[in-house]
């Protein structure tokens, strides 16, 4: 396959999406005829990159040369007619699927059957759209993200009907334009959607449980499980009038699938006009241009601290837990059972507090939790049962904050904040690859360059312990009854023989 078989690229809609994919094009030196049903759009559209293009030369990030070509390349042309000569149409309209079928229904019958028609849509079926034409074969998703030039990721979506050809014309542009091609199946959501499903939702389920306030789900995922930005500070950047759409879109398609099913809160606020930074008002109040405020919890005032008596789930939490409280200078009870006087830390995995203090045998007016799935170096977030005394929740608090570490106390919950929120994240990934909707490289890829989490989630499950999460998840469906914590075939399978979430499946040759 000719790598640089696809030259003249037409794309139809120049809105920012349509300018980005123009621009990457261009400076590849592809040429770009471009156009819009709007008059005057397709030539503001072109102005705007020729700006594009100078500010990129002041910046010194391209040469003067390398811009003046770049603009050469694109063309302006007044109807779909002009695009006959193309061996690529890309479309970068309204998410309306009515109207990307009438589009592509004509564009079937104008050009020239070898010429290959790209849908940017990043939640409607390729399928359906190629459904209106009488040569499906050529129809495919180009799903760029927005920026395009600095996201560099491209869902590559075949529909049932899509020629494999098709698909590897599209992977080698998308190569030659400097980003990465992402192989996806025909699949609601596609790779990126679908995978990104868990965090907002989780966090909307503990927010609505009245684990923790917002500020403090953001702080413990941003500053302690390394994500960006939290949830709900992600829902205020992208609005939630673009993120509730998308939710519902994916939950009807997958039938009300447990695993995706949004929040009513969201409908709430969207009813109110709480959309986020555009509205200024969203799960925070915006002055201005200013940031989400941050989360701060005093620490108590606590000058004797009571012995300190350790039960953990696992190895690794509580010798995580040990090593710390050493650190702490902690006097920790070595006994078989805790004293009368002892606080009880227990490292859970999946519990509650409640829970986890039946299943150690300890006191739960004197036991708090503490979350060990990740390391606990600078955030420590303990939780307490309904039942915790106020002097123990106090003494806990104290003690962990004493090398001037963070500490961030939540109610009672099964899997703590990063515990149910990284195993919902593995465990959604590990149902992608299972359906085989995506390789196992390019669902890790896809997360980490189209959602900005710190690691892929299948590599991250690695990191984490399979079997640790395997037991986070069985244990909050067997709390909860909710079947959206139940484990994915792919993950129980690959835990129980002790085998990479990576491993993809051994098939026989078909």
């Amino acid at each position: 396959m000719n790598p640089h078989s696809l030259q003249r690229i037409g794309v139809v809609g120049t809105g920012a999406m349509g300018q980005g994919i123009a621009q990457i094009m261009a400076q590849a030196g592809l040429n770009v005829l471009l156009f819009d049903a709007r008059e005057g759009a397709a030539s503001a559209a072109r102005e705007q990159l020729a700006a594009t293009f100078a500010k990129l030369q002041e910046k010194g990030r391209i040469t003067p040369q390398a811009a003046s070509e770049a603009l050469e390349h694109l063309q302006v042309v007044n109807s779909l007619q002009a695009l006959a000569g193309c061996q690529l149409v890309v479309e970068a309209i309204v998410e309306n699927l009515e109207v990307k079928q009438g589009l592509f229904r004509q564009l079937d019958e104008l050009l020239d059957q070898t010429t290959v028609l790209a849908s940017n849509t990043s939640s409607l079926s390729i399928t359906a759209i190629a459904s209106v034409c009488k040569h499906p074969g050529r129809v495919a998703g180009l799903h760029f993200f927005n920026p395009v030039p600095l996201m560099r990721l491209v869902e590559v979506i075949g529909g049932i009907a899509t020629r494999p050809d098709v698909i590897e014309q599209l992977q080698a542009l998308v190569k030659r334009v400097g980003h990465y091609p992402a192989i996806s199946k025909d699949s609601p959501g596609f790779i990126v959607n679908h995978a990104g499903r868990a965090f907002g939702t989780e966090a909307l389920r503990m927010l609505s449980e009245g684990i923790a306030p917002v500020a403090l789900i953001d702080a413990v995922l941003r500053d302690g499980a390394g994500f960006r930005m939290g949830p709900f500070e992600l829902l205020d950047l992208i609005g939630l009038d673009v993120s509730l759409p998308v939710m519902e879109s994916v939950y009807r398609q997958f039938y009300e699938e447990p695993r995706y099913r949004p929040h009513p809160l969201l409908q709430l606020m969207q009813a109110g006009g709480h959309l986020g930074r555009k509205s200024g008002q969203g799960f925070y109040r915006y002055e201005g241009k200013g940031a989400a405020p941050r989360w701060v919890q005093p620490v108590p005032q606590c000058p004797q601290l009571p012995p300190v008596w350790v039960a953990g789930d696992d190895d690794i939490g509580r010798t995580r837990l040990l090593a710390l409280l050493e650190h702490l200078g902690a006097e920790i009870e070595r006994g078989p059972h805790p004293s009368a006087e002892a606080l009880c830390v227990l490292a859970s995995l999946g519990d509650d507090t409640a829970e986890s203090a039946l299943r150690h045998d300890t006191d739960p007016a004197r036991t708090v939790a503490i979350d060990t799935l990740l390391e606990l170096d600078s955030l420590r977030c303990l939780m307490v049962s309904p039942a915790t005394r106020m002097d123990m929740q106090n003494a806990a608090h104290a003690l962990f904050s004493a090398d001037g570490g963070t500490v961030a106390m939540i109610r009672d919950s099964c899997g703590f904040i990063v515990q149910r929120t990284l195993a919902s994240i593995v465990n959604l990934a590990c149902d992608i690859a299972q359906q085989g909707i995506a390789s196992v490289a390019d669902i890790d890829m896809a997360v980490r360059l189209g959602l900005g989490y710190p690691q892929g989630p299948l590599a991250w499950g690695d990191q984490l312990g399979a079997t640790r999460l395997l037991q986070i998840l069985q244990r909050m469906h067997d709390l909860t009854g909710d079947p959206r914590y139940r484990p994915s075939g792919w993950l129980r399978r690959r835990a129980r023989l002790g085998m990479s979430l990576c491993q993809p499946e051994n098939l026989m040759p078909a």
